[in-house]
């Protein structure tokens, strides 16, 4: 069986892998691009670009997740005992007390961020501190450091920032092609037309390639985050009673977004994102999830 150390090296190694991913698909892009408009340089831009969005994404995703979840600092005066709850879960857990964040919001969910234990992130929102008692709340922060403590705040902010670049450039190019009305195609004879075939591929492929890399943080780190929290607290049924007023909650958050979405703790879109046979949610269904704590 996998220990705690050799599934947090795993993580920091798909988070290499991940940035590694980004930095080919760039290129990639960056050479089409170069290639269709006869521009060597804009190929040495993508790489640029891609060296630096990679620096970025390690630096400063979890600013950026914040921002796009518009979490606010939490107050310890304000959240006394949001603090002294996460305290004393975080010395169990051995852990640095994370900075906490409060999200405006009456969909109850929470998120974990940052890029390593002593650069760690907790929000929660409003709906959450509102519906949840102390040991459902206990469980929730319990999951999220479990997060930080198995390392998997990294490799999920990042797919945040990296995933949502390439759909980005994408959609640009696209639409340079729309305005270009394809006069450089056209001046560039039938390589013109393959490198159009292939960029047009490699657009409509870009929302499916985005998807698979989120799908690549595996569904098994919310089981294992669940596991390694009703361990750190001590009782199951705390989590597993949060979890059962969260998915009761059916509406969606006020402004989920697709990218971040595997973050929560919760599916942001309240469920109702499904797809078919649920092979594209980025949460494991949470009937499975309350049974296997209940069954610790």
């Amino acid at each position: 069986m996998a220990s705690a150390y050799s599934l947090q090296s795993s993580n920091i190694w798909k988070t290499y892998l991940l940035m590694a991913l980004f930095f080919v698909v760039v290129a990639t892009l960056g050479f089409f691009v170069s290639e269709y408009y006869g521009a060597p340089e804009l190929f040495y831009i993508a790489l640029i670009f891609s060296l630096f969005m990679n620096v970025l994404s390690y630096w400063y995703s979890d600013k950026i997740v914040l921002a796009i979840s518009k979490a606010k600092e939490a107050k310890r005066e304000e959240f006394f005992d949001l603090y002294t709850l996460t305290e004393n879960l975080s010395i169990a857990g051995g852990l640095p007390m994370p900075k906490l964040y409060v999200i405006d919001e009456p969909a109850p969910n929470a998120f974990a961020t940052g890029r390593d234990k002593d650069h760690s992130a907790v929000a929660v929102t409003t709906g959450l501190l509102q519906r949840l008692d102390r040991s459902e709340l206990e469980g929730v922060i319990a999951h999220e450091l479990s997060h930080i403590g198995n390392r998997d705040i990294l490799l999920m902010s990042s797919v945040v920032v990296l995933v949502g670049l390439v759909s980005i450039l994408s959609d640009i190019f696209l639409r340079s092609m729309m305005f270009s009305g394809g006069r450089d195609r056209d001046s560039r004879g039938g390589a013109g037309g393959v490198l159009a075939i292939v960029g047009i591929v490699l657009i409509v492929l870009s929302p499916l390639i985005a998807t698979l890399i989120k799908l690549a943080i595996s569904r098994k780190r919310e089981y294992l985050a669940d596991a390694s929290g009703a361990l750190l607290t001590r009782y199951p049924e705390g989590l597993a009673s949060a979890l059962e007023k969260i998915s009761s909650y059916s509406a969606p958050m006020k402004n989920p977004h697709a990218a971040t979405a595997h973050l929560f703790i919760s599916d942001p879109f309240g469920g109702k994102k499904m797809s078919i046979s649920g092979l594209f949610q980025t949460h494991p269904p949470v009937e499975k999830r309350i049974a296997t704590l209940r069954s610790m």
